[in-house]
């Protein structure tokens, strides 16, 4: 590979908060699916592991309280939740969990309890919602990939999982022991300065020569089979009905919580290096036709359904 040393361009350049760990994208187990069920014909076939309520909550917020000020109803977010088969005491556990976590506040007026965004909350949506936005290949790659290359010491173990984690989150895939590639800038400089990891990195913008083609590059860092099936699932569930027992504002929730999920190991890779038909382009489009064709009647759903108060009430002193 040619190197060129671009550290100075990217890691002085202004970051924003990526908040991987919060993010729709929960870095936990999933559990099983439970749905309405799968009428496709093919039991299990095609059935992902189910967005947590963490994951649902934060769509449900990102969808219809982000860029307001208001705060919504407990009681309202557990109706809309039991929807989705989550129950009421796990509702309250993720609501309690993400206070405790800086994500929302608890507002009170009387006896009734509500919950609104902080403005770390609203960093984390809006970074889903630009996810939600993105294109999920790249059409206008200009040849170069980004290097990464970090040697953290055995104590900081814990830093170096955390590294990692937000590596992958950005797009990077590992091409050898400590050496990290991506196929688009990236701009990884305020997650390694959050994490105190500056010193151990290095940053280099490179094109690849013989032999090492950009094709068999792709191949080698990143699972493509396992990304296309994946995107073919996705595909497979939503146009085969698999969720036409939920009402709009349920299917507003997951459609975007499941492309959250499946995007977040996709790290972008440019159309011209992957195989023919590539099924991230179709899943793609039906995402978006979905998505458009529920924003109004998911809108008016919302706004039967959840009650709300304007955000600046009274916060609660035990929030």
């Amino acid at each position: 590979m040619t190197l060129v040393n671009d550290l100075p361009n990217m890691v002085g350049c202004p970051g924003h908060e990526t908040a991987v760990d919060v993010c729709y994208c929960v870095r936990q187990e999933e559990v099983p699916m439970q749905q309405p069920a799968d009428r496709s014909g093919a039991p299990g076939h095609g059935t992902p592991a189910r967005p947590r309520p963490e994951s649902l909550l934060l769509a449900l917020l990102g969808a219809h309280l982000l860029g307001r000020d208001l705060a919504v109803g407990v009681g309202s977010v557990i109706e809309v939740l039991g929807r989705l088969g989550i129950g009421e005491h796990a509702t309250r556990a993720t609501l309690k969990r993400m206070t405790q976590r800086r994500l929302l506040r608890t507002v009170r007026r009387g006896r009734h309890a509500y919950t609104s965004l902080t403005p770390y909350a609203e960093t984390v949506l809006q970074e889903g919602a630009a996810r939600l936005d993105a294109a999920v290949v790249n059409r206008s790659w200009d040849g170069h990939w980004t290097l990464l290359a970090f040697s953290v010491p055995e104590s900081r173990r814990q830093d170096r999982h955390a590294l990692r984690v937000q590596l992958g989150w950005a797009g990077f895939g590992m091409l050898q022991n400590g050496l990290w590639i991506a196929p688009s800038p990236g701009d990884p400089a305020h997650a390694l300065a959050e994490l105190g990891l500056l010193d151990y990195v290095k940053i280099f913008r490179a094109r690849s020569v013989a032999p090492a083609g950009p094709r068999a590059l792709v191949g080698e860092v990143w699972d493509l089979s396992g990304l296309a099936l994946g995107y073919e699932r996705f595909v497979d569930r939503w146009e085969n009905g698999a969720h036409d027992g939920l009402d709009e504002l349920s299917c507003q929730i997951l459609l975007e919580a499941e492309w959250l999920l499946l995007i977040r190991e996709d790290p972008r890779l440019p159309i011209a290096l992957l195989p023919d038909g590539w099924p991230a382009v179709r899943a793609e489009e039906l995402f978006g036709s979905l998505r458009r064709e529920l924003i109004e009647p998911a809108g008016e759903l919302a706004a039967t359904l959840l009650e709300w108060i304007p955000a600046d009430a009274t916060p609660d002193r035990h929030a």
